[in-house]
C-alpha cells in the first residue's frame, strides 16, 4: 500500500487531468477508472460479475436444459481458484443467472469483456449471441427476449485443450503447466455487464492525435439512424475547456478535425508522455436540437509515434523504451486480476521499479489496467496470443482476434506498439514456408492499415520479416557479450546479420520479402535478463540464478548497462515482473512483493 501510494504522489502533477476525478455523465459522476470499456462510457451500466451457476457441459449439449448444481464466482476461469471451481481442466464450461433490466424506451445491451474461446448466449431460452475468440469483447442487444421481472440467462463456453490452432497465448495445453505455459482460463474470464441504451446512439469512437501540436482527429460511428441529427464532442483540461466541435450527421459516422489548446494553455502541457501522462477528457452527445439524445464519457491523449535513423520517437523526439514484460498472472485467478485496484497497484508497481513501460506478453490487456497506464505514463507494446500450429484455420483466427483487438485498445495513448507474432509461435517454419511469411506481412499490414499512428513489430524475437521495429530476444547473463552484440549501430548490424538466437536467424530473408533494409530501423531487445532468485524444485531452468537480494540487484546493474541509452539499441524491455508458477524470474513475487531494495531497482531501470 505504501508504494501505491507513492507512486500515486509522484504522478500527481499541476495543471494537468487528475485521475481520481469522477467524470461527469448526463445522469450521474462516473469514475472511468472502474468501467469496464473507460474510453466509451455510460453511466447507466450494471455488473452482473458475481456469483452465478455452473456446470461441466460437453459437446452440442444443450445448456438453457442442464442442471446447475455448483456455484462459480464470475469472472474468474473455473480453472482457477478464485472462481470457487478450480479444476484443472474445464473444456466445456456451462453458466446460468437471472436478472432483471428496465429498457425505460431505449434497448439493453449485454457485454462480455472475454469468453474463451467458442461461446452461445441464451437469455429466457432464446438464443441471442454466437462469439468465436477468446481474448476480445463482444456484445448483443437482448431487449427483445426480456420479460418482466427475472430473466434467465445462460452461457455456454467451448474451450478445446488439445485443439493448437486456437490462439492461447500462454495457456497450457497440457492438464499441468510445463516450461513456459500456465494455467488455463477457459469460459467467462473478464466481466460481464448490462448497458441501456437509446436505439440511435453513439456505438465506437475513434481518437487519432496528427502531430505534438494539438492536432486531433475524430470520428464517431452509431448505431441506428442518425441523420440529421448533431455530434458535439467537447474537449476539457482539468476542467478547462480546450475545444469543441458540433457538426450535422449525414451517414453512419461523423469525422473531423480539431486543434486543441487555448489562451493560457501551453502546447507542451497537452503532450502525453510517461514524465507528463496529461490526459484529456471528452464528452461526446448526440443532440436533436437541445435534446440529448444519447451521451458517452471518453478521454484521449495527444501524442505521436514513429520511429526515423535507428530511434523511436515520442513527440518528434527520441524515446529510449525501458520496458518489463508482464504476463499479467496472479496465482488465485489466473489472466484475470483480483479486482480493479489489482490493475492500478499493478500499473504502480511497474512505474515504481523505474520503468517507463511494458510489453503486454501473449494476452489482451483488462482494459481497466490500460486506463491505469494512460493515467501513470506507462507505454505499453500489445502482444496478440498466439496458436501453436499454423493453418488456414488458425490464421483466420488469428485474423479475426487482431481486427478486434486493434479495435478496442487503439484509444489508449499508452499502445504505442503492436506486436502479432512472437518467436514463430504459430509460424514455426516462417524461414522455409512461404506462406507463413505472408501471414507475418499480412497482420503487420492489416495493423498499419487500421492503425497508421502506431509501431507495428512483426515477428518479434527472431525471424523478422517485416516490422516498424526489429525486437531481438537474448538471455545471456555476460555483459561484455550484450556490449559486443549492441554496443553501438555498427554491432546491433552486424549482430543481426550473423547471430542466430535460439539457432533461429535474426532476420529472414526471400524473394518474395527480398532483403530487408535494417539501417534506419530501431532495433530493441525486446526479451533480455530472466534472473532468478532463489528458485524452487519446480522452476523452469532455462534463466541463470542468483542466491541473495544483493547478487541479484549486481547482476541487474551489470546487464542493464551493457544495454542501456546510448548503446546501439532503442530500447529493451526485461523479463520480467513477476514470478509466474515455474517461471521464476520475475523482479517481484508472485505476490508482487519485491525480492530486492524497490529503490536500487528503480535505480537501475530509470536511469
Amino acid at each position: 500500500l505504501n508504494l501505491v501510494r507513492d507512486a500515486e504522489r509522484r504522478c500527481r502533477r499541476p495543471r494537468r487531468h487528475s485521475p481520481w476525478r469522477p467524470v461527469w455523465c448526463h445522469d450521474g459522476r462516473m469514475d472511468l477508472r472502474e468501467h469496464p470499456r473507460p474510453t466509451c462510457a455510460r453511466a447507466s451500466w450494471t455488473s452482473l460479475d458475481g456469483d452465478w451457476e455452473f456446470t461441466d457441459g460437453v459437446l452440442d449439449d444443450d445448456p438453457p436444459a442442464l442442471a446447475y448444481g455448483e456455484r462459480i464466482r464470475v469472472p474468474f476461469p473455473p480453472e482457477s481458484d478464485a472462481s470457487g471451481i478450480g479444476r484443472p481442466v474445464c473444456e466445456h464450461p456451462r453458466y446460468r443467472r437471472t436478472f432483471t433490466a428496465d429498457p425505460a424506451g431505449g434497448r439493453v445491451l449485454l457485454h462480455f469483456g472475454a469468453v474463451d474461446h467458442d461461446c452461445r448466449v441464451w437469455v429466457n431460452g432464446h438464443r441471442v449471441a454466437e462469439h468465436s475468440g477468446g481474448y476480445t469483447p463482444f456484445a448483443c442487444d437482448v431487449t427483445d427476449a426480456l420479460v418482466p421481472g427475472a430473466n434467465e440467462l445462460v452461457v455456454a463456453a467451448d474451450d478445446p485443450m488439445a485443439d493448437l490452432e486456437i490462439p492461447r497465448g500462454k495457456q497450457d495445453w497440457q492438464e499441468r503447466p510445463h516450461v513456459i505455459w500456465y494455467r488455463r482460463s477457459s469460459g467467462i474470464w473478464r466481466s460481464v455487464w448490462l448497458e441501456v441504451v437509446p436505439a440511435v446512439r453513439v456505438d465506437t469512437l475513434v481518437w487519432t492525435p496528427l502531430d505534438a501540436a494539438g492536432l486531433l482527429a475524430g470520428e464517431v460511428r452509431f448505431h441506428g439512424d442518425a441523420a440529421g441529427l448533431d455530434v458535439e464532442c467537447a474537449f476539457s483540461l482539468a476542467g478547462t475547456p480546450i475545444g469543441r466541435v458540433r457538426q450535422r450527421v449525414a451517414g453512419a459516422s461523423a469525422e473531423f478535425s480539431v486543434r486543441l489548446g487555448g489562451r493560457g494553455v501551453d502546447v507542451e502541457d497537452l503532450l502525453w508522455t510517461p514524465d507528463h501522462p496529461t490526459l484529456v477528457d471528452v464528452r461526446v452527445r448526440l443532440l436533436d436540437g437541445r435534446r440529448v439524445v444519447d451521451e458517452v464519457a471518453s478521454y484521449t491523449g495527444l501524442r505521436t509515434i514513429g520511429a526515423e535513423s535507428g530511434a523511436i520517437l515520442l513527440n518528434g523526439r527520441a524515446f529510449f523504451c525501458r520496458l518489463v514484460l508482464e504476463q499479467a498472472y496472479w496465482p488465485a485467478s489466473h489472466f484475470t486480476p483480483p479486482d480493479a485496484g489489482a490493475c492500478r497497484a499493478e500499473a504502480h508497481l511497474i512505474k515504481a521499479l523505474g520503468f517507463n513501460g511494458l510489453r503486454l506478453h501473449q494476452t489482451t490487456a483488462d482494459p481497466r489496467f490500460l486506463r491505469a497506464c494512460d493515467e501513470f505514463g506507462l507505454v505499453v507494446w500489445a502482444d496478440a496470443p498466439a496458436s501453436y500450429r499454423f493453418s488456414g484455420a488458425a490464421f483466420a483466427r488469428a485474423s479475426r482476434m487482431w481486427l478486434e483487438l486493434i479495435e478496442r485498445d487503439r484509444n489508449h495513448p499508452s499502445v504505442i506498439a503492436w506486436v502479432p507474432y512472437n518467436e514463430s509461435w504459430g509460424v514455426d517454419a516462417v524461414a522455409s514456408d512461404e506462406r507463413q511469411r505472408w501471414a507475418v506481412r499480412a497482420l503487420h499490414a492489416t495493423a498499419r492499415a487500421l492503425d497508421p499512428t502506431r509501431l507495428v513489430l512483426g515477428n518479434d524475437g527472431w525471424e523478422y520479416v517485416v516490422g516498424d521495429v526489429v525486437g531481438v530476444h537474448d538471455y545471456s547473463h555476460a555483459p561484455a557479450d550484450l556490449t559486443a552484440r549492441y554496443g553501438s549501430r555498427d554491432a546491433v548490424a552486424s549482430t543481426l546479420r550473423r547471430w542466430r538466437p535460439s539457432g533461429r536467424p535474426a532476420v529472414v530473408s526471400a524473394p518474395e520479402v527480398g532483403e530487408p533494409d535494417l539501417s534506419r530501423v530501431p532495433v530493441v531487445l525486446s526479451e533480455f535478463g530472466g534472473v532468478s532468485l532463489d528458485s524452487d524444485a519446480e522452476a523452469w531452468s532455462g534463466y541463470g540464478a542468483v542466491r541473495d537480494p544483493d547478487a541479484l540487484l549486481a547482476r541487474l546493474d551489470a546487464l542493464v548497462g551493457a544495454v542501456r541509452a546510448g548503446s546501439g539499441l532503442a530500447g529493451y524491455c526485461y523479463t520480467q515482473l513477476t514470478d509466474t508458477l515455474q517461471e521464476q524470474n520475475g523482479l517481484v513475487h508472485a505476490d508482487r512483493t519485491p525480492k530486492a531494495s524497490v529503490e536500487w531497482l528503480a535505480e537501475i531501470f530509470g536511469r
